[in-house]
């Protein structure tokens, strides 16, 4: 089992920066890799960014990139997604998770766990 708590979420004005957490515990492995996921309302949840528990694969959807920045810490336990340059589609509710990586792309792990979510919020 995984547990997922995510935290930075918020209200910013368009252009602003916005750094969103997620502490993970529980039964994490070195090919274990944490996401970030969106779902603005009446749209269907779509994939923001992944990274793999080396930290050395990093994977962006084609609408964030150049503006937002995945990391984790050398304890691989807490992944952060820096976002810059906010716009107001950017609004969303963002959601972390974890999974396996079974060797394709990291949007395509099957991620088996989730946390609660945080709101963004970007204003125009």
């Amino acid at each position: 089992q995984v547990q997922l708590v995510e935290s930075g979420g918020g209200l910013v004005q368009a252009g602003g920066s916005l750094r969103l957490s997620c502490a993970a515990s529980g039964r994490l492995f070195s090919n274990t890799v944490m996401g970030w996921f969106r779902q603005a309302p009446g749209k269907d949840r779509e994939f923001v960014s992944a990274i793999i528990a080396s930290g050395r694969t990093t994977e962006y959807a084609d609408s964030v990139k150049g503006r937002f920045a995945i990391s984790r810490d050398n304890a691989q336990t807490t992944v952060y997604l820096q976002m810059n340059s906010l716009k107001p589609e950017d609004t969303a509710h963002y959601s972390c998770a974890a999974g396996i990586y079974a060797g394709r792309t990291l949007k395509g792990v099957n991620y088996a766990y989730w946390g609660q979510g945080t709101q963004v919020t970007v204003s125009s």
